[in-house]
């Protein structure tokens, strides 16, 4: 069996603030490293800012047109000779799980030549045994989250950032990512999922109202319904219980827009209930098409309401968009609304983008036709891809 790393353990035995310390003082001590950086991707996935340095719109890089934003979005190290000095810097991809955090920049002396691969491939492990740690460190100290904010966000998104999953994730069989705008003045859009060996569940929620109050009901649905699949519930059940705990605390007044999938992960075969607005649109051989399935009600409309479930199947290769209506009835400044075939542009143009960077980039598109004004709701994407088990028909 592996034994863990010497930097692994040095990180397991730091306290949470730390870590980041530990790392780089490793990496200087074994490399001679000038300066270890550590760069953690803002809400609104568009800027990289530095941990431990407020405020931090002072410091910050765009992800986009900089060295640290080609590692981040390729997702491999990157080197960059030094302009006046005999050094060169690496930049490497700090990810867990598919889940991009941020990049771990180290200027190191001497030129691009003089980087072996075994001094790249104990930098690359430093960054992700790094990741690994903040994903555990972040319970108990706000040093990286702090590092995540270009600016102040309401109290409002304060709370749906910390109930979400994360941003991207993968596994051999799929691949998703998902991002919200606006990521600092959330309203009520929200997403959720989780795997087991053989099944991926998905939600994809759209709250009614604003601020606090879409907030504060967004947070019981999706803990509604994390209770209801933690009792090991089918997904009919878990869509009834979440139904009962928002009708119980609102009698109707306040309701959820939910799509709710189950992808059975050896076949492909896929359950879902659509309660609501959030619209699934399939990229199959560069052709693109909106999935219709019968429409029940939204969580928390009525009083005992049964929900049935649909099938469809997926395949390796497919890539499925669950949407807000904050991204198709978008209006522009002459009240023209962004519309299905501005969307469906939208996903062939991103086809050749991995999943994780496909939501960033359509709503950096729904935000040239939007302008630059307020939002009036939530605009949300979630993009997955379909790669089938491996050695599985």
């Amino acid at each position: 069996m592996d034994r863990p790393s010497a930097v692994e353990r040095l990180l397991r035995e730091a306290a949470p603030h730390e870590v980041f310390d530990v790392v780089r003082s490793v990496i200087e001590q074994r490399h001679g490293a000038v300066a270890v950086d550590l760069l953690m991707a803002d809400y609104a996935m568009t800027q990289l800012q530095p941990v431990g340095v407020l405020p931090h719109t002072h410091h910050s890089l765009p992800v986009h047109d900089t060295a640290p934003g080609h590692a981040f979005i390729a997702q491999e190290a990157h080197c960059v000779p030094g302009v006046a000095s005999s050094t060169v810097t690496v930049h490497l991809p700090v990810s867990v799980r598919g889940d991009r955090l941020g990049v771990l920049s180290v200027r190191l002396p001497g030129c691009e030549s003089d980087i072996d691969p075994g001094t790249l491939a104990d930098l690359t492990q430093c960054a992700a045994a790094l990741a690994h740690e903040i994903a555990v460190a972040e319970r108990d100290t706000d040093l990286f989250l702090q590092a995540r904010r270009a600016e102040r966000l309401t109290l409002a998104a304060e709370m749906q950032w910390q109930l979400l999953p994360g941003r991207s994730c993968s596994r051999p069989e799929y691949s998703l990512g998902a991002q919200l705008e606006p990521a600092y003045a959330i309203f009520g859009d929200s997403f959720d999922w989780s795997s087991s060996a053989d099944d991926l569940l998905v939600t994809v929620s759209n709250g009614m109202g604003e601020g606090i109050d879409a907030a504060l009901l967004t947070n019981l649905a999706t803990n509604a319904l994390r209770n209801a699949r933690r009792a090991g519930l089918n997904l009919a059940d878990q869509a009834y219980l979440a139904d009962q705990a928002v009708y119980g605390q609102h009698r109707g007044q306040q309701f959820l827009s939910t799509l709710m999938l189950r992808f059975c992960l050896p076949t492909g075969d896929v359950e879902i209930i659509d309660a609501g607005s959030p619209r699934i649109w399939r990229l199959r051989r560069d052709v693109v098409e909106a999935i219709e399935f019968d429409a029940q009600m939204p969580l928390g409309m009525f009083e005992d309401t049964t929900y049935t479930t649909q099938r469809f199947k997926v395949e390796s290769g497919d890539r499925l968009l669950f949407i807000s209506d904050g991204v198709y009835d978008a209006l522009s400044p002459a009240g023209e609304k962004y519309g299905q075939r501005a969307l469906a542009r939208a996903i062939t143009s991103t086809r050749l983008l991995p999943a994780s960077q496909v939501p960033r980039t359509m709503l950096q598109e729904l935000l040239g036709h939007r302008g630059s004004g307020p939002a009036a709701d939530d605009a949300l994407v979630v993009c997955l891809d379909w790669h089938g088990r491996p050695g599985t028909d």
